[in-house]
């Protein structure tokens, strides 16, 4: 269970730190996707870039793994590497954010999307959101947040806090906000009323952690659109 949970969060990092790569030289991470994916040695599982993986299991099981290896003198150096690459890329969004904005976000108010780990579970074990979270409340910002399942999770990781608001459904995130931030892959993420989106964000700028648009529709639609290893 160890070495399988191991090798996709390996497969994850990998893809993840190849699509900064094509983020840098102007190619497209889906692209490299189809291409390695269709190589039936490969196949196309665990290929999606995105902002981290978290959750109970691959993060437990990577570290499980390599604590075993160094008790009986035996580095482990993919995996060393592999939960190194994690840990930056759960803060991947933050970055683009501040590349854009500015460290200092006393008085911005950004909406995400998206709190537990993956979609389908209120999990929030290591989740990309709580890194992005605390990264932004600690340089001024304030969130208003949704999530389909983890609503209660967060506020009993939480509590109630001044500069986090959760609300009633996806559009209510936006009233208002700097910025769109999307960490978790739900589908009722997916088809969203774009119209209405602009129309709510004080600016249409979308920071996608997950992919989940094309880009130049989202830019032909008016959005300042910023994904992971698209063009």
């Amino acid at each position: 269970k160890y070495a399988a949970n191991a090798m996709l969060a390996t497969r994850i990092s990998f893809m993840n730190e190849l699509a900064v790569l094509a983020e840098k030289l102007g190619a497209d991470i889906e692209q490299v996707r189809h291409g390695i994916g269709s190589d039936p040695r490969i196949g196309y599982h665990f290929l999606y870039a995105g902002c981290g993986y978290g959750g109970s299991c691959f993060p437990k099981d990577v570290q499980a793994l390599r604590r075993t290896a160094q008790e009986n003198g035996i580095p482990l150096r993919v995996l060393d590497a592999v939960e190194a690459a994690n840990e930056v890329q759960k803060h991947i969004l933050v970055d683009k954010l501040t590349a854009r904005m500015g460290k200092d976000l006393k008085g911005k108010r950004l909406a995400m999307w998206g709190l537990a780990f993956k979609p389908n579970t209120d999990d929030m074990r290591e989740a990309p959101s709580r890194s992005m979270l605390e990264a932004l409340w600690a340089m001024g910002a304030s969130v208003s947040a949704y999530d389909p399942a983890a609503m209660e999770e967060t506020r009993r990781i939480y509590g109630e806090r001044a500069d986090l608001q959760l609300v009633d459904g996806p559009m209510d995130a936006l009233k208002g906000a700097d910025a769109l931030l999307i960490v978790t892959e739900w589908k009722v993420f997916r088809s969203p009323n774009f119209d209405t989106m602009k129309a709510l964000l004080k600016a249409p700028l979308v920071f996608d952690g997950r992919n989940l648009y094309e880009p130049q529709a989202m830019r032909d639609m008016g959005f300042d659109y910023l994904p992971i290893g698209r063009q």
